[in-house]
């Protein structure tokens, strides 16, 4: 028979924490004071005995031992973007299974001066470090050419590995979709690109021209758009209307998706029996899109949980070794499928 637990409250020790775990005390020590080199699997099972005894971590005597304030600042643009938001959920989620409490600054526009002002107002409010939601390439050679005093660690999409940045591999998922759609039998792809200066509308932009390249199709000039919303999508998708010549699209994200497949099907044009769509996010809607939307998958939560692991090591003072890309899956739903019959009409 198993033992009971010790009662719950004050008279829980480390011990008994350790005990229901099936883990050595260091080990529970190490999730309680946010040590990073712990499995995953191994700091659920803790958090789960803690939260089961409730174990009073008392992380306000925790602070006054190691002198620090218990307080990641957060640095972000554009919050409204599907992904800003899940990553800076990731980020809460995972500061406060540490034992911290974050501190959010938003930036209006990403330059020299909004970036500064921004580190500024989250040193001067004793944080212990920082992660930078900027995924702009306006952001990197500012925070490249900084001499922090405190760590810092920055979200950018499509750039190579690095030991202080979190990157995700949306140049590949934008081949996936594009392998996706001339897999099934399109002449080519035409793509509705997501607006300048973003990080992730260079990289899915790259990954779509490299993939129609090493298939030796025809490149089209892009749809430019202005910004991440359904609005621009549907701007796009009534001049997509417009050429009876495109079968299937690559959109870059799902939100411009959602008004790509709203301007066709006012139109009379079929999704995807006349023309196939392809997003890029899988945003939690994406599925009851209509038809639900094939699209690229990108784990935003992972990269909050990744940042706060790489600032916490580095405020520890451990070997900064590079952090892995995230990598993107392909989830083919019901928007894309083997070309219909618009080349047809369009030859008659």
């Amino acid at each position: 028979m198993a033992r009971e637990p010790r009662p719950r409250g004050q008279s829980v020790r480390m011990i008994d924490v350790a005990k229901l775990a099936g883990v050595s005390q260091q080990t529970v020590s190490r999730v309680v004071n946010g040590h990073s080199n712990v499995g995953a699997e191994v700091r659920d099972r803790v958090e789960r005995a803690i939260a089961q005894l409730r174990y009073n971590r008392n992380w306000a005597a925790r602070a006054l031992a190691t002198n620090r304030s218990m307080n990641l600042g957060v640095v972000s643009h554009s919050l409204p973007v599907h992904g800003s938001a899940l990553v800076l959920f990731g980020i809460a989620e995972e500061a406060r299974r540490n034992g911290y409490t974050t501190s959010l600054v938003t930036i209006p526009r990403v330059d020299s001066a909004g970036i500064r002002t921004a580190l500024d107002t989250l040193v001067a409010d004793a944080v212990d470090g920082i992660i930078v939601l900027a995924p702009m390439t306006a952001a990197a050679p500012v925070l490249l050419g900084l001499d922090p005093e405190v760590a810092i660690v920055r979200f950018e999409q499509g750039s190579p590995a690095s030991s202080t940045a979190v990157s995700m591999d949306d140049a590949l998922g934008a081949q996936l979709a594009t392998r996706h759609l001339l897999d099934l039998g399109h002449d080519t792809v035409w793509h509705v690109g997501g607006p300048p200066g973003w990080m992730a509308s260079e990289a899915r932009r790259a990954g779509w021209l490299s993939e129609l390249a090493r298939r030796h199709r025809t490149v089209n000039p892009e749809f430019r758009t202005e910004d991440w919303t359904a609005d621009s999508g549907y701007r796009a998708g009534v001049a997509i209307a417009e050429d009876p010549t495109i079968t299937a699209v690559l959109v870059a994200n799902d939100a411009m998706a959602l008004g790509v497949i709203k301007a066709l099907t006012e139109r009379g044009i079929d999704v995807p029996g006349d023309v196939s769509v392809v997003g890029f996010d899988d945003m939690s809607e994406a599925r009851y899109f209509q038809p639900g939307l094939t699209t690229v998958r990108l784990d935003f939560n992972e990269v909050g949980r990744l940042a706060v692991e790489r600032v916490l090591r580095l405020m520890g003072g451990e070997p900064a070794e590079l952090i892995p890309v995230i990598q993107p899956d392909l989830v083919v739903r019901d928007s894309s499928a083997a070309p219909g019959q618009r080349r047809a009409r369009s030859s008659s």
